[in-house]
């Protein structure tokens, strides 16, 4: 388990499975969400819910994996724009020391 810094301040955590990286990973959440600046805003954590939308509706079967990505961190009540930056870096130090298996 991992925690993200939330706010500036530091008095707000959001708390990170691998379980929820893995699901990053596998649905390609980051891809494209961020511009070469790499300034994270509000408009990118819309945009990622948006995109998730799309994929729970194109999805088949139920995405568990996905929803719990949404209860428990993408639509999280303290997660904002320096959440999401926190959270795009954690998953890059993660994927970088768990590269995926060739299949």
């Amino acid at each position: 388990m991992f925690t993200i810094q939330a706010n500036p301040s530091g008095t707000k955590s959001i708390a990170v499975s691998e379980e929820n990286l893995r699901t990053i990973r596998r649905f390609s959440l980051f891809e494209l969400l961020i511009d070469s600046n790499k300034i994270v805003t509000e408009q990118a954590i819309e945009k990622l819910r948006l995109n998730i939308r799309s994929l729970l509706t194109t999805t088949e079967g139920p995405a568990k994996e996905l929803l719990d990505l949404c209860t428990d961190i993408i639509y999280h009540r303290d997660m904002k724009a320096f959440g999401l930056q926190n959270l795009i870096a954690l998953y890059e130090q993660w994927n970088r020391e768990n590269p995926e298996a060739a299949e």
